[in-house]
């Protein structure tokens, strides 16, 4: 599946525009501040269905107007697909398939895998848990919509289990029966949950391990380690041994929820002992393996979309991506930088068509 035109309207600081799109790369360049990243980002949107870098839908919105709209065209040798995504201040988002309103924003999950390269992601390193779970249950919910469902039905119970055990301790009351109905409730999904992030895990770290030698050229010593408090425990048994502590702190401590991926080099936090440029390049990785598994999942090849990714990259680096993304196992690519020269000299030797516009 490739883009084959894009249009904004009022989303953030674009007011009016339309791309005719390259089927292989196309670059977006010019001075901070003048929409390349908003570009990028109504790509991600009308493929997932939220912006990547704000999720306050309203706030994509351009500043003074009422509403904003995206379209996007895309295709590929079996069919084609008109998606467009809008919001008007006062009412609901919507998502349409071909002038057809999902009903569930989940059922568009999945259609047009997509994975986001950009300077946020340092987040994951330098962030809490939740932010590395997000990462996880993204990539495992473009290829699958029962573990979307299930993660979604899991946050519901957790919020009206902590909702009730708030109201226990507001109310000096205290009802074993419902709270046991929660956590049966709970532990149903966290082993569904549980189950499949371990299983992607197990797939996952060797493609990234793969990729990050490729990039680095190092035989560096880099892993990931899934962290979940249900290895050594069930749910059901953690759940009664924290009862107690979940009475007093007024919310659940156990569960899948609580989940972390530690970011290790040479088996240290790579936070601490890795450089700037060995984190932007154990980011890449990370990514470039989303790529990976979703392709290998939907059996085609996501779109990928790098903002502003040679940041902290030197010139030798970007030209090494940039011929990784240029095998035929890629499809198309969507690049922004505010060096003109630096794209041009690094896409100088690729063999496929590309496209430059400058912004």
């Amino acid at each position: 599946m490739h883009l084959k035109q894009l249009t904004l309207t009022q989303y953030k600081n674009i007011s009016s525009r339309t791309f005719e799109l390259n089927p292989k790369i196309n670059c977006f360049v010019g001075d901070n501040g003048v929409g390349k990243s908003t570009v990028l980002d109504a790509i991600y949107h009308l493929a997932l269905g939220k912006s990547y870098f704000n999720p306050i839908a309203l706030q994509n919105i351009q500043l003074g107007q009422e509403f904003f709209a995206l379209e996007g065209r895309f295709e590929n040798a079996e069919r084609e697909e008109k998606i467009v995504c809008s919001l008007k201040k006062g009412q609901k988002k919507t998502m349409k398939r071909n002038g057809k309103v999902y009903e569930k924003l989940a059922d568009h999950i999945g259609l047009i895998p997509t994975v986001m390269i950009s300077p946020s992601d340092r987040d994951l390193i330098a962030e809490g848990s939740s932010i590395r779970r997000k990462f996880i249950d993204g990539v495992i919910g473009q290829t699958n919509s029962l573990f979307l469902q299930d993660l979604l039905t899991y946050n519901k119970i957790l919020a009206q289990r902590n909702a009730l055990l708030k109201y226990f301790s507001l109310n000096q009351a205290f009802d074993p029966t419902t709270l046991e109905i929660y956590g049966q409730q709970l532990v149903e999904k966290s082993n569904s949950i549980y189950k499949l992030r371990s299983q992607f895990m197990k797939t996952f770290i060797p493609i990234f391990k793969s990729r990050y030698e490729e990039i680095s050229g190092l035989e560096e010593f880099v892993d990931l380690s899934y962290e979940s408090q249900l290895h050594q425990e069930s749910h059901q048994d953690l759940l009664k041994k924290t009862l107690n502590k979940d009475r007093q702190v007024q919310f659940t401590t156990t569960g899948i929820h609580k989940d972390d991926v530690l970011f290790l080099k040479e088996e240290q936090p790579i936070k601490k002992f890795g450089s700037q440029g060995q984190q932007k390049t154990f980011l890449i990785a990370l990514k470039l393996a989303q790529f990976d598994f979703l392709k290998s999942k939907s059996g085609g090849a996501p779109l990928l979309l790098l903002d502003d990714a040679f940041d902290k990259l030197d010139q030798k680096r970007v030209a090494q991506i940039i011929a990784l993304v240029d095998q035929n196992d890629f499809g198309q690519i969507f690049i922004t930088d505010t060096h003109e020269e630096r794209t041009l000299s690094a896409l100088e030797h690729i063999k496929a068509g590309y496209e430059i516009f400058k912004l």
